[in-house]
């Protein structure tokens, strides 16, 4: 297991973050983020009002090499905050050294810390990796929903 830590996404580290963003969007062949999707990534972050947090997995030799993205919505029938993980990627050269794992437990701690009645995520289909991955952890495939979208 490769040592690494947990921290915080912070503006000095932001760049950072944006090249790990490109890096899944590779991975999942979709187009990377363009300038005005970084820039509100950037005001969405650290903004007056952050709309998501975010942390960075992080080697001993202070390189970035996944991180997690979440925000919290709410359950009406839990009358409780959800804590629903936005992504959650490490560099398929550093997969296998418990980067993965550590920024999930980090998500889940939080949501646990903060009273949230569940912790919630998507996965694509394909993505048989990250199924076996959240299934290890516990993870439940509900598959009595269908999830459903409006592109703006």
């Amino acid at each position: 297991m490769t040592p690494l830590t947990v921290v915080p996404l912070t503006a000095d580290r932001f760049d950072e973050f944006v090249r790990l963003i490109h890096a899944l969007a590779d991975y999942e062949h979709l187009a990377r983020p363009d300038a005005a999707a970084v820039d509100r990534l950037r005001a969405d972050a650290f903004g007056a009002h952050p709309r998501f947090e975010a942390a960075l997995a992080v080697t001993t030799d202070d390189r970035a090499i996944g991180y997690a993205i979440w925000f919290e919505t709410y359950s009406s029938f839990l009358a409780k905050p959800t804590i629903y993980l936005e992504d959650l990627f490490v560099l398929e050269a550093e997969r296998g050294g418990g980067a993965g794992g550590r920024l999930f437990d980090h998500v889940r701690d939080i949501g646990a810390q903060r009273g949230c009645g569940r912790m919630d995520w998507s996965v694509l289909d394909w993505n048989t990796i990250a199924r076996d991955f959240y299934q290890r952890r516990d993870g439940r495939w509900l598959k009595e929903w269908l999830l459903y979208r409006i592109q703006y």
